[in-house]
């Protein structure tokens, strides 16, 4: 591993024992690695447990706790604590225990504003290339929900798939999968049942050899099953759904796990809600064809509510844009709105007097737009 001292850690081995290529390390984690060299060896985090964490490294798995620097820098930033999908530096100590001390910068990572609605977000999951949107065939797909989860992947800076699990239940997988493709035309749609099988192969050649795919989504919708159909083998725990039709809670934590002949899954434990924390651009990624529309109305700062000359409202009344999709665009324009006025309000008690008139200034200016 260039720029990786082999002096390091205790032991040397002659060859590794997992192949971090086969998981996503390359040249350039390499080189943002080689500034820690002499702490300690790379891995990358699979699981964390209330500070502890289990680590894939060269030398195979290991478990470590969090060291100073990454315990303060925790202090400073909740959402800079080490995450499942997080590269790290392995740093081992002569009396024998392993500590994390570095983690390296995230390419993506996937926040929700945390479940109480506040301004501050919770961390899903790290460096991941692919993110599936898991929605159950039956009960029929909620299309709001999916748009949801689309900004939400969208922010991240991921590439999204929407898996409709559950294929082998209902008889109208093909005509649900067409709907849903005409609200995501940007966004692969694969259809799949772990029961049959039917799908899991065109998912499993999307990850490749070297990509990390996340699976997102409510509990029931067959995350942990899907996980176990790419592994090839009961990898995650599963549960059959409660009579009532709503998921248990299977994934109490998010685990990742590599897939035979490279790549990994990271599955992420069943959301009730999600609530978007700073989602601007994965809205707007997530509704293009509203923001082709805007760009033809009178107003620069048009709401597309009841303004004249406003293109969106020209588009409903003539039927080419549907009433449910523009009420889930301004229903999750809001929120955005509103979780960036409280994250704002938050810094704003935070900064020093002479700074908060010109946070103030920024705020009008940026309403002014909309």
């Amino acid at each position: 591993m260039a720029g990786v001292r082999d002096h390091a850690y205790p032991q040397i081995v002659s060859a590794p024992l997992l192949d971090l290529a086969a998981f996503g390390w390359d040249a350039s984690w390499s080189a943002a690695a080689s500034a820690y060299a002499d702490l300690g060896r790379p891995g990358r985090i699979s699981r964390v447990d209330r500070g502890l964490c289990s680590v894939l490294t060269l030398d195979g798995p290991v478990r470590a706790t969090f060291g100073g620097a990454v315990l303060e820098a925790m202090v400073a930033d909740t959402l800079s604590a080490p995450c499942t999908g997080d590269w790290c530096i392995v740093r081992a100590w002569p009396d024998g225990p392993l500590t994390i001390d570095a983690l390296l910068p995230r390419r993506t990572a996937i926040t929700r504003a945390e479940a109480a609605g506040t301004s501050r977000g919770q961390v899903l999951a790290t460096n991941v290339d692919l993110a599936a949107v898991v929605i159950a065939l039956h009960p029929e797909p909620n299309l709001g929900r999916i748009e949801r989860l689309l900004s939400l992947v969208w922010e991240s800076g991921a590439r999204p798939v929407i898996v409709l699990t559950k294929a082998d239940v209902v008889g109208d997988a093909d005509e649900v999968a067409a709907d849903v493709r005409r609200l995501a035309t940007d966004v692969a749609v694969v259809c799949t049942s772990t029961a049959t099988g039917a799908g899991v192969g065109t998912l499993r050649r999307l990850v490749g050899t070297r990509a990390t795919l996340a699976l997102i989504g409510a509990s029931g919708h067959g995350k942990s099953s899907l996980s176990n159909a790419l592994v090839g083998a009961q990898a995650l725990r599963t549960v059959q759904i409660r009579k009532d039709g709503k998921g248990r809670h299977t994934s109490v934590r998010r685990e990742l796990v590599l897939l035979p002949g490279g790549g990994a899954v990271i599955d992420t434990p069943g959301l009730r809600g999600v609530g978007l924390q700073d989602a601007a651009v994965g809205i707007r990624s997530t509704f293009p064809d509203i923001v082709a529309l805007a760009e033809g109305c009178r107003f620069t700062n048009c709401r597309h509510l009841e303004e004249p000359g406003c293109a969106v409202q020209a588009a409903l009344a003539a039927g080419s844009l549907a009433v449910r999709r523009l009420d889930s665009w301004h229903a999750l324009h809001r929120e955005q709105q509103t979780m960036a006025e409280r994250a704002e309000a938050r810094l704003h008690g935070q900064l020093p007097k002479g700074a908060r008139h010109l946070s103030k200034q920024q705020r009008a200016a940026r309403r002014s737009r909309w």
